[in-house]
């Protein structure tokens, strides 16, 4: 649909923002052109603790959140 497009643009220009790693676990957290995955997944795939990715999402998130000028992501982001 439009709306999923737009959303999806809206998601790659505010994760250009962010760091490789930050991006990569924010687009697996939340199934971005990915399999969404458990943050035990994904601190599995990183070597990372489940806590340590639970952190860096959170922090990448807070930063999409401020960084981003989009209602529309503002809005899917809460």
């Amino acid at each position: 649909s439009l709306m999923q497009e737009s959303l999806g643009r809206e998601i790659d220009r505010a994760l250009s923002t962010l760091t490789e790693r930050e991006a990569s676990i924010v687009k697996h957290f939340f199934g971005v052109g990915c399999q969404e995955m458990t943050l035990e997944e994904i601190g599995e795939k990183f070597g990372l603790t489940r806590e340590r990715v639970r952190q860096i999402k959170e922090k990448a998130i807070r930063r999409l959140r401020h960084s981003s000028k989009s209602k529309l992501l503002k809005t899917y982001l809460g």
